[in-house]
């Protein structure tokens, strides 16, 4: 009796142990690739939910299909006009093949993450310092395009390529603060002066259009007179022509400057 109850103890935990290497869940964002006896079949890819291999001859290996988003840790790039600067980017990448995922690469994670810091310093390296200022966007789909061309034969889909942050040497954030302060001055100046152009081209047009009317030196004269007195001030300012001011030195000059005049 208890050699019997002993075998079907042996039993039992074989029984077991067959299930536990044969059932297999497989989650909704996942697949599964499956080796029998080493070899991997396209049909052999298991889809989300209970799974059943057979023990000892199947081997599973899960391949996660959601977007993995890398950050690249800061490269240090020599520009094509020579300025050291530290560049990091964020990298999205999904698998859309797995089984040339697994058949192809060895960790495709750790390879397309390599591909990426190696691809970003020669991207980079090929623009000036102020192309990368100001043309991020356009970089990031270029290096976007060059990874997803080297990764596709992994089965791996690059989507985007984003430059997040770009380390300029203190030398060079001073140098460039300055010259973004001689530009604002610049264009404070260009500004005043155009004010000026304006001011005398109006002025110059008021001048010919009181020439034209003597009248209307008249009229500015008593509206300024009015604008004074409504301040209840006693000071009068009385205007006077400057050719009348040139005939008064004239009459009181001496017979002789006269005469030389």
């Amino acid at each position: 009796m208890e050699a019997l109850f002993g075998s079907f103890g042996v039993l039992l935990f074989f029984v077991v142990v067959v299930i536990a290497k044969s059932v297999r869940i497989v989650n909704e964002y996942e697949r599964g690739v499956v080796f029998r006896l080493g070899r991997v079949a396209e049909h052999k890819l298991k889809l989300p939910g209970l799974r059943l291999l057979f023990p000892f001859i199947d081997k599973m290996i899960k391949v996660d299909l959601r977007t993995v988003t890398y950050d690249v840790p800061p490269q240090e790039v020599i520009s094509k006009d020579n300025v050291t600067i530290k560049v990091n980017a964020v990298i999205y990448f999904s698998v859309m093949n797995p089984t040339d995922s697994v058949l192809k690469i060895a960790n495709h994670f750790q390879a397309t993450s390599l591909y990426a810091q190696t691809t970003l310093r020669n991207i980079l390296g090929q623009h000036e310092l102020d192309e990368i200022l100001a043309e991020r966007e356009k970089i990031g789909i270029s290096l976007q395009r060059i990874i997803d061309e080297a990764t596709d034969a992994w089965g791996v889909k690059v989507s985007a390529v984003e430059i997040k942050d770009i380390e300029l040497p203190e030398v060079m954030r001073r140098a460039m603060a300055r010259q973004a302060e001689a530009e604002r001055e610049r264009r404070a100046k260009i500004i005043a002066a155009e004010g000026e152009r304006q001011s005398a081209e109006k002025l110059q047009e008021a001048a010919e259009i009181l020439a034209k009317t003597p009248s209307a030196l008249t009229l500015r004269y008593l509206q300024t007179l009015v604008e004074i007195g409504v301040e209840n001030n006693t000071t009068v300012v009385f205007p006077l022509p400057m050719e009348l001011m040139g005939l008064l030195n004239r009459l009181g000059a001496p017979p002789e400057k006269t005469m030389q005049t």
